[in-house]
């Protein structure tokens, strides 16, 4: 889950001459451009170690609750009944199942936990609105028609900034599916101490919610947010900056040019300056990221082949 977060950077060295932030601006630039032609490519830091581990706890208990959840959901489906029979029944697959919407919940209280206490304690900005926020805003919607302008061949590509349109829908969707199906989920699961205060039809809707927005949630991670991440063209097959948290100049420059040129202007371009991820990272990155694509496009056309013979 990419946090709302500015990556931290370095204090600029001090300018002992006349017209600071401008100049040092210029010469930030200057010295990109003059880098360009060089051997070794520039990478900047665009994800932190805990963006990418909360990235990846979200991955990773995502894909156990589409495993474990498809299987109930289609239980007479003969991939179901085959899998349910390996790990030990369906019994131990509602086992796992809630065990990853635990540690899920976990982190997304972490996640809250984090926003809030940078915005209200620390009162950082940049978090609830600015180039840099995940809160969508007037932009995002110029962007997102002028993004559909330029599919039709009618505009210019949008030029985007630190998060492009889709990518804070993403986010949001997060917000939303834990809302509506951890709610339907935690009140099945606890159904006793929820039947306290709700009535009977409204625990026989939230098993419909749960299974109906879970199953949407599955589909749209599945194509849609696989498609827009790693398979439009200029990230085929995967886009490694989630895993390794950098990305080099030349995908800074084409991806994000707003926040690149803000970040000449404003002198932080150094300060974001990182090492080129190792031979080893980018293998283990490379393995765990096929591996997360393959199975859910297997569980999206198992969902989708179950789906259409019910």
């Amino acid at each position: 889950m990419p946090e709302q977060e500015e990556i931290n950077t370095a204090q600029p060295a001090e300018i002992n001459h006349p017209g600071s932030k401008a100049q040092a601006g210029s010469q930030a630039h200057a010295d990109s451009q003059a880098h360009a032609g060089s051997q070794a490519p520039r990478f900047y830091m665009r994800f932190t170690p805990e963006q990418r581990y909360m990235h990846a706890t979200l991955f990773t208990t995502f894909l156990g609750l589409a495993a474990t959840g498809l299987p109930i959901r289609f239980s007479e489906s003969f991939w179901a009944r085959k899998f349910a029979s390996t790990v030990g029944g369906f019994g131990a697959i509602l086992f796992f199942h809630k065990l990853c919407a635990i540690v899920l919940t976990i982190a997304f209280l972490i996640h809250v936990k984090d926003v809030f206490t940078r915005s209200w304690l620390r009162h950082e900005k940049g978090i609830f609105w600015g180039p840099t926020s995940m809160v969508a805003n007037w932009k995002d919607a110029k962007d997102l028609f002028g993004h559909m302008r330029w599919f039709l061949g009618m505009g210019p590509k949008p030029k985007f900034d630190r998060y492009a349109y889709w990518e804070k829908f993403d986010y949001w969707a997060v917000f939303w599916g834990m809302v509506v199906i951890g709610f339907s989920g935690y009140a099945m699961w606890f159904a006793p101490f929820f039947a306290h205060f709700l009535p009977g039809w409204a625990l026989n809707a939230v098993l419909v919610i749960h299974s109906e927005e879970g199953l949407l949630a599955i589909l749209f991670i599945f194509s849609i947010h696989f498609v827009n991440t790693h398979l439009r063209p200029d990230s085929f097959p995967m886009d490694m900056v989630i895993f390794t948290g950098v990305e080099s100049e030349e995908e800074f420059q084409e991806k994000r040019p707003l926040e690149y040129q803000r970040a000449i202007a404003e002198d932080k371009l150094k300060g974001r300056l990182a090492e080129a991820p190792g031979t080893w990272q980018l293998n283990f990155s490379k393995i765990v990221g096929f591996t997360a694509i393959f199975i859910g496009l297997l569980l999206l056309v198992l969902t989708l082949s179950a789906y259409l013979r019910e």
